[in-house]
């Protein structure tokens, strides 16, 4: 798992430069009106999950949706109290949406309402109702930093659309359904009573998210 997260930061990194270089396609961009539909890197390769996410671009705004689902943390991916109580966290579900700007045509900044659901259970067991420990749903809102980069734009195929979009984004949790933000219980393992916490929805439960998202753009409208 190490060589796989190295991995996925030198390909963030290559791809935040890639979009930085990205700068001299004439202004026209300005009055686009195109749909992106992109998929998370990171959700699949981290938490043999999913996340898709839907653009839609109209000028210099930018409007967006998307959903992650089947999100699992275990080991060494979850906060060391938790793996010390060998304790499993489960995400259903992670939704929300973004509405920004675009400052230039390879990056956007965009204010993000998400909800995020978050279920706890023993390492190895089966993950349903009788076995779950506890769970609660939190309410974050921040702001993203999106890069994208059409590395085949210039091409007259059906290349020209791929699109490589590096992220950035601070999601605090500002609600979370758990009284006190905490949970105490006897934790059959371990013999002891311990505590589950309220978790931030982020990369290492940060409030930051990292990812590099790939997909394809669909031109609507684009004035000369």
């Amino acid at each position: 798992m190490a060589h796989l997260k190295n991995l996925f930061f030198k390909l963030f990194f290559i791809a935040l430069v890639l979009c930085m270089s990205n700068a001299t396609y004439a202004q026209s961009w300005k009055s686009e009106k195109k749909v992106n539909i992109l998929f998370g890197l990171a959700q699949p390769v981290f938490a043999s999950g999913f996340n898709i996410e839907g653009n839609y671009i109209h000028n210099r705004f930018i409007f967006d949706y998307s959903h992650g689902a089947s999100l699992d943390f275990s080991g060494n991916l979850v906060p060391a109290d938790l793996k010390r109580q060998h304790v499993t966290v489960h995400e259903p579900w992670t939704t929300g949406f973004g509405i920004g700007y675009r400052l230039k045509e390879w990056i956007n900044i965009r204010v993000e309402p998400k909800w995020h659901r978050f279920e706890f259970y023993y390492d190895g067991e089966p993950q349903n109702k009788s076995t779950q420990i506890t769970s609660y749903n939190t309410f974050s809102l921040g702001l993203g930093v999106y890069g994208s980069y059409q590395p085949f734009k210039k091409q007259n195929n059906f290349l020209k659309g791929f699109v490589i979009a590096p992220s950035i984004r601070f999601w605090p949790t500002v609600h979370s359904g758990l009284k006190d933000d905490t949970f105490s219980y006897l934790n059959k393992t371990t013999g002891k009573s311990e505590a589950i916490k309220t978790l931030q929805p982020g990369t290492g439960f940060t409030p930051f998210v990292i990812n590099i998202s790939v997909g394809y753009s669909f031109l609507i409208k684009k004035k000369i």
